[in-house]
């Protein structure tokens, strides 16, 4: 067992489940969607791109565009959140938290994608 591998695939699963923690729920509630769950999606989902950055191939490259894709769309949930509650005094509405979530969404998608390369690359690696 390569503990390279393991803790790459750990921190890929976790950011996508984290990130899908996040995202469940109703679409417009902010009580369902926690900031300290978002928060921690960010940073797994950094970790996780960090350690994509030194394969070079091209499933490597699909894997980084895919977790840097997740990292841009969760970190302008965070800067949606925070100019909703700091900066604009308004605190999160109905329409604030869509936006959040939404974007939250997509983050999550970009996960999906790593790890079904995930699968399918550990799954071409039996043969």
């Amino acid at each position: 067992m390569n503990l390279e591998k393991v803790v790459f695939g750990f921190f890929i699963i976790l950011a996508m489940t984290l990130n899908f923690g996040f995202f469940i729920g109703d679409l417009t509630d902010p009580q369902q969607h926690d900031v300290t769950e978002l928060f921690a999606a960010i940073v797994v989902n950094l970790i996780a791109s960090v350690l994509k950055f030194g394969d070079r191939t091209q499933v490597g490259a699909i894997h980084l565009a895919a977790s840097l894709v997740a990292d841009l769309q969760l970190i302008a949930a965070a800067v949606i959140w925070a100019i909703a509650v700091h900066g604009a005094g308004a605190g999160l509405t109905a329409a604030t938290t869509a936006s959040i979530v939404s974007l939250a969404g997509g983050a999550f998608l970009a996960n999906v994608v790593s790890v079904i390369l995930l699968i399918i690359e550990t799954a071409m690696l039996r043969r």
